[in-house]
């Protein structure tokens, strides 16, 4: 009789331990399930974020472009011009071999001019011009009429065939150490006389022919 009175309470303090042990899974299922919920709660919410980032700087970006194209104006450069004719006419009043254009081709403006007088050694006459393409063109003239004068203003030089100016000859000269820069020389009277610019020889040779 004893014996089977104590099988039921074996049975179930046997299960006891079980249902602790299912309602211990149960319950941390149902924890992870909350945490997986919140953690994806959160991804969505900064996925949301970082999509509002995105287009926040994209219409900034389009408000500056906008703005950018309506206010834009392309820069002019400007050029200043000055006045050589009475400069010119003093300098040949001290060395008859300063020549100057006469007249100065129609668009181009002169920049530059200076005249270094008989006490400063060499002599030396400069004007600068810019053409209506906005090239340069530089006159060079000096008293020394070596290769030293050449030099020091053309640095490298190749020489290029010449060109006939109102019937007289010039050497041609391609500038080795300035891109794009080319040369008229002559040397005759007492004097060197250079053009040189980034123009192309047919605008040197144009303002070569009105030098007078």
């Amino acid at each position: 009789m004893s014996s089977t009175g104590q099988g039921p309470q074996t049975d179930s303090a046997a299960q006891d331990p079980r249902a602790a042990a299912e309602a211990r899974e149960k319950a941390r299922a149902r924890a992870e399930a909350i945490a997986y919920r919140e953690q994806n709660r959160k991804d969505r919410a900064k996925a949301r974020t970082l999509k509002n980032m995105v287009w926040a700087l994209l219409a900034c970006f389009v408000v500056v472009a906008f703005l950018m194209i309506v206010t834009w104006r392309p820069k002019q450069e400007t050029i200043k011009a000055v006045e050589y004719t009475a400069q010119l006419e003093d300098a040949k009043k001290v060395a008859p071999w300063v020549r100057g254009p006469d007249p100065l081709p129609a668009g181009w403006t002169a920049t530059s001019v200076e005249f270094r007088t008989p006490e400063q050694s060499p002599n030396t006459w400069h004007l600068g011009v810019v053409t209506n393409e906005k090239k340069y063109v530089g006159l060079e003239q000096s008293n020394v009429t070596g290769a030293k004068f050449q030099s020091e203003e053309l640095g490298r030089t190749s020489d290029d065939g010449t060109a006939t100016v109102e019937g007289v000859t010039w050497q041609r000269k391609v500038l080795l150490d300035r891109k794009g820069e080319n040369a008229l020389v002559l040397v005759g009277s007492g004097a060197t006389t250079i053009v040189v610019g980034d123009a192309g020889y047919p605008a040197l040779e144009a303002f070569a022919s009105v030098l007078r």
